[in-house]
């Protein structure tokens, strides 16, 4: 084969590449997932914290959020220096100790240094997945590239969040963890050794075909991406709120469901709807800005969102509550891959990785900052409801801010 043929641009010309990126980031969402629902629903009966110490709960989400946003920042900038695949690599490495962690974990601070060991896996290992991916497609397909990246790590956060819940109540809480924990982390790093080839060469000529730009430091698209440039702008406070609605499923709705009497299984079973609508509608909406534009699934997004989160609290019942999870699902598939993929309209591809890695930086930072929040907020009123009702008003506050800013059809 030859050169040019093996740095053809697009999904179809590039598939086994593509799909085994796709894997990878399955693998990723298999990993977090395995930790979102099941942590903290046995948080009181295998780590000691008593049931009002909503701010220690909310403490592993806090950590997980700052590592994360932290190395969102820098992936992109390893990568051109290092290569996307070592950097890949490197993200599965640090992720080898989580399961044993959680195994031997006497207390508390042991689930939050594994959190820490998660973040960098995530920040690391999703980032680098993403970009190769978007390295070997065609320019005009970022919202498709987006949608089935997004599906592909979402459908894994709630698949393993219930096949965790069956394999605890199998084999016990840290048994089970450590089973499906190992055995999906040496999978991801057995491939991402052996199988994933390094795409800088497709970026390269990606920016061959590309109009020239002046280089910037990492600081000084920092600056403009957070400050200067009104639409990323709109676009990364927008990356930083959905976190909220994200961190309180993480956090708080496994212990509500607990709280209102349904079983682990069960209330995971419930959030599963919501990951896995997530995760299967962006197969739809990714692609469908491509055609339509981005800022109406953005803005609607997170209008739905927020009405879905202000719903829980004031209904009863699992069936209802599973309506108010897929509600959620789908203005989440309707946000989030067209979040990314209109931070790409907007990115010279010169700038691109690093740009996107600012818009992760500050999307993911939304963990902590609202798992900070929701903590303190619940803490001090010690109600969960509060928590709801703050990231349902600020989601529709969000989109507020993008529908005033971002021109009416961002694809570009």
């Amino acid at each position: 084969m030859t050169t040019k043929a093996l740095l053809e641009h697009g999904i179809r010309a590039n598939k086994m590449q593509f799909i085994l990126q796709l894997m990878q980031v399955f693998l990723v969402g298999l990993t977090i997932g395995s930790m979102r629902i099941v942590i903290p629903g046995l948080a009181e009966t295998e780590f000691g914290l008593a049931k009002q110490q909503f701010f220690l709960l909310a403490s592993f989400v806090v950590v997980f959020g700052l590592v994360k946003a932290v190395m969102n920042l820098l992936a992109g900038k390893l990568s051109d220096l290092y290569g996307r695949k070592n950097v890949l690599v490197v993200g599965w490495l640090v992720a080898v100790p989580i399961p044993f962690m959680l195994l031997y974990a006497p207390d508390w601070n042991w689930v939050i240094a594994a959190t820490f060991l998660l973040g960098l896996n995530q920040g690391l290992a999703w980032s680098m997945a993403l970009n190769s991916k978007l390295d070997l497609a065609g320019s005009t397909q970022k919202g498709l590239v987006n949608g089935l990246n997004e599906f592909s790590g979402y459908a894994a956060v709630g698949i393993a969040g219930v096949v965790t819940a069956y394999f605890v109540n199998l084999y016990g809480a840290r048994e089970g963890l450590f089973i499906f924990g190992s055995a999906v982390i040496l999978t991801g790093l057995m491939m991402a050794v052996f199988l994933i080839k390094d795409t800088m060469s497709w970026m390269e000529r990606h920016q061959q075909a590309a109009e020239p730009v002046e280089p910037q430091t990492l600081r000084q698209l920092f600056k403009s991406a957070s400050w200067q440039d009104g639409n990323l702008q709109a676009l990364n406070q927008a990356g930083l709120v959905e976190k909220f609605t994200d961190a309180l499923i993480w956090i708080f709705l496994p212990v509500y469901f607990l709280s209102q009497g349904l079983s682990l299984v069960e209330g995971s079973a419930v959030i599963m709807i919501y990951a896995v609508v997530w995760g299967a509608l962006q197969l739809v909406t990714g692609p469908l800005s491509d055609r339509i534009g981005r800022k109406g699934l953005v803005v609607w997004g997170m209008w739905l969102c927020g009405l879905g989160v202000l719903a829980i609290p004031l209904t009863q019942g699992s069936f209802l509550w599973s309506m108010e999870a897929a509600l959620i699902g789908v203005g989440m598939a309707m946000l989030y891959p067209n979040l990314g993929a209109s931070i790409s309209d907007f990115s010279p591809v010169r700038h691109r990785a690093s740009l996107i890695g600012i818009y992760r930086f500050w999307r993911d930072l939304g963990y902590a900052i609202g798992a900070l929040l929701m903590g303190s907020i619940v803490q001090v009123f010690d109600s969960m409801d509060m928590a709801f009702w703050l990231v349902g008003i600020l989601m529709l506050l969000s989109g507020l801010w993008v529908q005033r800013v971002l021109p009416k059809k961002t694809a570009s």
